[in-house]
């Protein structure tokens, strides 16, 4: 076997192996256990699914339509939960099969399901707010008082509950901004009972229901937007993959780096693979390990794919169109640019 394929096979294989069983599980771990995931978030779903219960009813009979949608919303929190519950359940199933990722994206699915509802729910109560501020219902302001100061104790305790497990998941984050976003509701639904029993103005239970709708766009637009990122393989927000591929081949007997992908499995674990390209004389697998160190330490990325060749002085042609290919072809479509440790374009 050549000293190329021994690189390769070791980049591939038990390089990958060996950086994962030695850091990458220190790099994933979120300081909670899953199991102690589910137990906070059944606490949190036994509360908001108890209290909303009674709150339909109260609200029915105080007419408030505050009430209803923070009811309304808490029942999309107890929605939310229980597809946390059901994706970390998915997510935690070995991978087997055609699924070599296991099913870890079933969270993403479940953050994107809260960021959709948050919105249509939000759409529907913006309906309802406008119809209460051009024909104002009577509210009884003392029943809606009440019930909302209860549920703002209720959603404290929820919320509480949440911030214990692990919200760098992009799942239970979902759900912690569903019920963060119902204790704003809450608050909002007591001011405008306060209002109503002062002064008598009953469309301040319409004009709280919008400032919680304005609240609801704003969340599940960045849970959209964040799972979504995930979902088309965007790089991490937090990682350039310009100024990487720049950091990388500024390193040691690196000539250059091509076929750079920066991707996330799913929220948290960030996953890369490239093609680098060493001085003829530098040691492949020298480089692999600095390499595999650098992008462990300073970005937290242990899912790494190292493809590391030595650069032979013939080995790079350029084509009329500007794109670079080996001897073995193994970058006839390049996809992005290729890094050099001198000024090039990205």
């Amino acid at each position: 076997m050549s000293e190329h394929e021994v690189d390769r096979s070791v980049a591939h294989g038990h390089g990958a192996g060996h950086d994962h069983a030695a850091g990458g599980h220190a790099g994933h771990s979120h300081g909670v256990a899953a199991h102690a995931d589910r137990r906070w978030l059944a606490i949190a779903l036994t509360l908001i699914t108890v209290f909303m219960a009674a709150e339909v009813v109260v609200g029915v009979i105080a007419s408030s339509l505050a009430l209803i949608s923070d009811a309304a919303h808490m029942l999309s929190d107890a929605a939310s939960i229980v597809l946390a519950l059901v994706a970390m359940r998915l997510a935690a199933r070995p991978a087997r099969g055609g699924f070599t990722y296991g099913l870890k994206r079933a969270e993403i699915l479940s953050a994107q399901a809260n960021g959709l509802t948050l919105l249509l729910l939000g759409a529907w109560l913006a309906y309802e707010a406008v119809r209460r501020l051009i024909t104002p219902a009577e509210v009884a302001g003392g029943l809606m008082l009440a019930t909302a100061l209860a549920g703002i104790v209720v959603n404290i305790a929820a919320t509480w509950c949440i911030s214990k497990a692990n919200r760098t998941s992009l799942n239970v984050e979902g759900a912690y901004q569903h019920i963060l976003n119902d204790l704003f509701a809450f608050i909002g639904t007591a001011a405008a009972a306060l209002i109503v029993l002062l002064t008598g103005f009953a469309r301040a239970d319409a004009i709280a229901t919008l400032v919680v709708v304005a609240l609801m766009a704003k969340a599940g637009y960045g849970l959209l937007r964040e799972s979504g990122r995930i979902f088309l393989e965007a790089a991490p927000a937090d990682v350039d993959p310009n100024l990487l591929g720049d950091t990388l081949v500024a390193r040691p007997a690196v000539v250059e780096v091509h076929d750079l992908h920066v991707w996330q499995i799913t929220s948290g674990q960030p996953a890369l693979s490239a093609h680098v390209l060493v001085d003829p004389g530098g040691d492949c697998h020298a480089v692999r390990r600095d390499l595999e160190g650098l992008l462990r330490h300073d970005y937290g990325i242990t899912h790494t794919t190292l493809q590391v060749d030595h650069a032979a002085e013939a080995v790079l042609q350029v084509t009329r169109s500007g794109e670079r290919t080996d001897e073995a072809g193994h970058c006839d479509a390049p996809h992005g640019p290729a890094h050099r440790d001198e000024p090039h374009p990205h």
